[in-house]
């Protein structure tokens, strides 16, 4: 088996690509061992000294790391990898917890902007989503509030020095662009 292993945005990132599906349906973030329980492969990564986010795409996973130099992890996360595959494992452990339908979760606006709304995500999910999954990470809506979008990043994209300027450059230009009332994207 061989991985592949790409640099993201973000310095304290690296992008594993084993080179088959990793995750069916929405990709999962892991913040914690604690959240990770459910994954055997996040729980295996967490167990590496200096892994502090796990983000399971559907081609790819995403690690992110404390100061700890690459050097000294990068090799151990490479063997969790290559043994979860071999070993057949699930990537999510039956009976854990199903998808998350990112379509419902603490979602807020107004229901006159529900059709404002449906136009956000769905240029979100086709033109924003792909960008961010190829540097690691993700996007997800969280909400709109007088002309504001409000965004979640995750994966490498989560605390990103480069996030902002995706945000504010990218993604805010690209909604004025297509949607008529907004005026700014923030992070939540």
């Amino acid at each position: 088996m061989f991985i592949q292993t790409e640099a993201t945005p973000n310095p304290a990132t690296l992008k594993f690509l084993p080179g088959r599906e990793v995750l069916v349906g929405e990709p999962r973030d892991f913040r914690s061992p604690d959240a990770a329980a459910i994954s055997p492969l996040a729980t295996g990564l967490f167990a590496i000294s200096g892994v502090t986010g796990v983000f399971l795409g559907s081609d790819f996973i995403s690690v992110t790391k404390d100061e700890t130099n690459w050097a000294h992890i990068k090799p151990a996360i490479l063997g969790v990898i290559m043994d979860h595959f071999l070993s057949g494992k699930p990537v999510i452990a039956e009976g854990g917890a199903g998808p998350v339908d990112f379509d419902e979760v603490d979602e807020f606006y107004e229901e006159e902007d529900k059709e404002m709304v449906e136009v956000i995500k769905e240029l979100l999910a086709t033109r924003v989503r792909p960008a961010v999954a190829m540097d690691g990470g993700d996007i997800i809506f969280k909400g709109y509030k007088e002309g504001t979008v409000f965004l979640h990043m995750q994966g490498a994209c989560s605390g990103c020095p480069s996030s902002t300027a995706t945000l504010k450059n990218g993604i805010e230009n690209l909604l004025r662009h297509f949607v008529p009332g907004v005026e700014g994207v923030q992070q939540v």
